[in-house]
């Protein structure tokens, strides 16, 4: 099996000081269970949806040949939201970046098991994290609308997010580090829909 991550700074485990992020740890723990995968981190930081729109299939062709059991996952949105000006206003609009991941996984889902991981509401600012939340409802409805499984991350967030700030705080204000990475890849190796990848 052959999966392609596509994301942001959270698929690519920056921050990590052992450079293995959540999707490391994920897939070295399937690996350790005897699963024959090969990974594929294409995470890039500050990417948008916008941004991986653009990139996903032709970075995914090259890496999941027509006779290869290949696998998608994405997570994005938070950086869509950031504020890119004076006045607050996002980098990509709600309802852009909503297009932009309908356009995405329709495509993808159509070509390959495909599966989403929300938006992190885990930021220093409360509102923000009402934002991201929001947003990742609505990316939620989404996701059922075109039968893409959604790992609705807030429950999780909710259950690590003082160790998550604190590990953010000692690095770049953003990104955690080992511990919760290590969380949130034990969150997902549960997940159902992650399971059943093994399972067929």
């Amino acid at each position: 099996m052959r999966i392609c991550f596509f994301g942001d700074s959270f698929i690519n485990g920056t921050g990590d000081d052992e450079c293995l992020g959540w999707v490391g740890r994920l897939c070295a723990a399937e690996r350790r269970a005897g699963a024959d995968l090969t990974v594929y981190n294409l995470g890039i930081r500050r990417d948008t949806s916008e941004d991986i729109l653009r990139r996903w299939k032709p970075e995914a062709a090259v890496r999941l040949p027509v006779d290869s059991d290949g696998r998608l996952a994405f997570s994005f949105g938070v950086n869509d939201l950031a504020p890119d000006d004076e006045l607050g206003r996002p980098r990509i609009s709600e309802g852009a970046s909503l297009q932009n991941a309908h356009d995405i996984l329709s495509e993808a889902s159509a070509w390959r098991p495909t599966l989403m991981m929300g938006p992190l509401p885990v930021t220093s600012s409360q509102a923000r994290n009402d934002q991201i939340r929001s947003y990742s409802e609505q990316l939620s409805g989404l996701c059922a609308s075109l039968g893409v499984p959604y790992f609705d991350p807030a429950p999780f967030a909710a259950e690590v997010y003082e160790t998550w700030r604190k590990e953010a705080d000692a690095g770049d204000g953003i990104h955690p580090n080992a511990e919760s990475y290590s969380a949130l890849a034990s969150a997902i190796h549960q997940w159902r829909p992650w399971r059943r990848l093994f399972e067929s």
